[in-house]
């Protein structure tokens, strides 16, 4: 292992109803004056924001809100959250609902007290170091946003798709009621379901020796989901399946499986720019990815593949670790090619050359990578 700092300040309030408590909380952790942040109209529809609004109500919290976030979510909604922010001296910001609101909602903490433009800290020009806290309630178990300091953003002029990862936006608190997710389709299930197995395997595939602890967590959040992923398509109002794979989503990214070790993101690098060109679902995005990127880096260093697939599979070598992970995300409707995802004819050069301009020449730590090989791996991808 080597040296690590772990830092998780979110208070996770986990169970039915909890949004219930979001004035009471948002009183105690964020402000009297707060902005609600939120997607589409799922959360109206299901009661969920009169719910959240009358709690808030009930605590004395003035708000304003802000929805129409989108699925790999972009600038163009973070300038009129920050813009709105400043305007009517909002203090703290809300999210309800999965990533994208989440991760909108961070990036408009973040940019709210900053003089110039946020981008700034996406593109690595300025360093945050303060932002507005931030709450969430979340509706989508997923990317583990509600319990990282991450965030996603796509700039609409250049299709860049960056992540800025900082402990300044972490979360104070997270309501958690995994019923809320029972009314999800099920391809967004799935596809959050991919994205938290990834967001584990990220940390997985690494060279630091003597990681027995955190291997072993990773081992048995993988085996949950894949345990628990079954119960959930097969009966979305399965709470107890719910929650587990609720929870499983905020401890794949909240740090825990990093401590000690070098970490991965090289198929996180290459879907952004899949997603960010063609506007696919992150996590069916990534299924396609992680499967050929162990089949490429296997031929350079096939060790924790192998273990891997022994200890979560029950295989024996590399080949048959990728094979049992594609026919996972077969049998819980996940694409596994370009083809599946519903790019015909993918532009492999830009994909590449705007990857490796935002990552530099060599990316990846368990094997790196240069362009040629990043673009024989998107290659990989578009084998039918």
């Amino acid at each position: 292992m080597i040296a690590f700092d772990y830092c998780t300040p979110t208070e996770y309030v986990f169970g039915p109803d909890t949004e219930t408590r979001a004035g009471e909380l948002s009183k105690e952790k964020l402000g009297n004056r707060l902005l609600i942040v939120y997607g589409g109209g799922s959360a109206e529809r299901s009661g969920l924001l009169g719910r959240v609004r009358r709690s808030l109500t009930d605590a004395g919290i003035q708000f304003k809100e802000l929805g129409g976030v989108k699925p790999n979510p972009t600038d163009d909604l973070v300038y009129q959250g920050i813009e709105l922010c400043r305007r009517e001296d909002l203090n703290a910001v809300l999210a309800v609902g999965g990533g994208s609101a989440i991760d909108t909602a961070k990036a408009i903490a973040g940019g709210v007290p900053y003089e110039g433009d946020f981008w700034d800290f996406w593109a690595g020009k300025a360093v945050m170091d303060k932002a507005l806290p931030v709450g969430v309630i979340l509706t989508i178990a997923a990317a583990g946003s509600e319990g990282s300091g991450n965030s996603v953003i796509t700039k609409i002029d250049g299709e860049i798709k960056i992540s800025l990862r900082t402990n300044v936006l972490r979360p104070k608190f997270a309501i958690m009621n995994p019923k809320l997710t029972e009314t999800l389709p099920e391809y967004q299930t799935a596809c959050g379901i991919t994205d938290m197995m990834a967001h584990i395997m990220e940390r997985y595939f690494s060279n630091t020796p003597d990681c027995e602890v955190t291997d072993r967590l990773c081992e048995g959040l993988l085996t949950a989901i894949i345990n628990e992923a079954p119960k959930v398509m097969a009966d979305p109002e399965n709470y107890q399946a719910r929650a587990n794979i609720m929870w499983a989503g905020t401890l794949a990214h909240n740090g825990i499986c990093g401590c000690g070790r070098q970490e991965e993101w090289t198929c996180h690098a290459m879907e952004h720019e899949i997603s960010a060109l063609y506007g696919v679902a992150h996590g069916a995005g990534l299924a396609v990815v992680f499967p050929a990127w162990m089949e490429y880096v296997s031929q350079y260093n096939s060790d924790k593949i192998i273990q891997f697939g022994r200890r979560i599979f029950g295989v024996d070598s590399a080949p048959e670790a990728i094979a049992e992970l594609r026919r996972f995300y077969s049998s819980i409707g996940m694409p596994l090619t370009m083809k599946e995802l519903g790019i015909s004819s993918p532009d492999i050069e830009l994909m590449n050359t705007k990857l490796h301009r935002a990552k530099g020449a060599v990316i990846g730590n368990y094997v790196p990578l240069d362009g040629t090989a990043t673009a024989k791996i998107y290659e990989l991808m578009s084998l039918s």
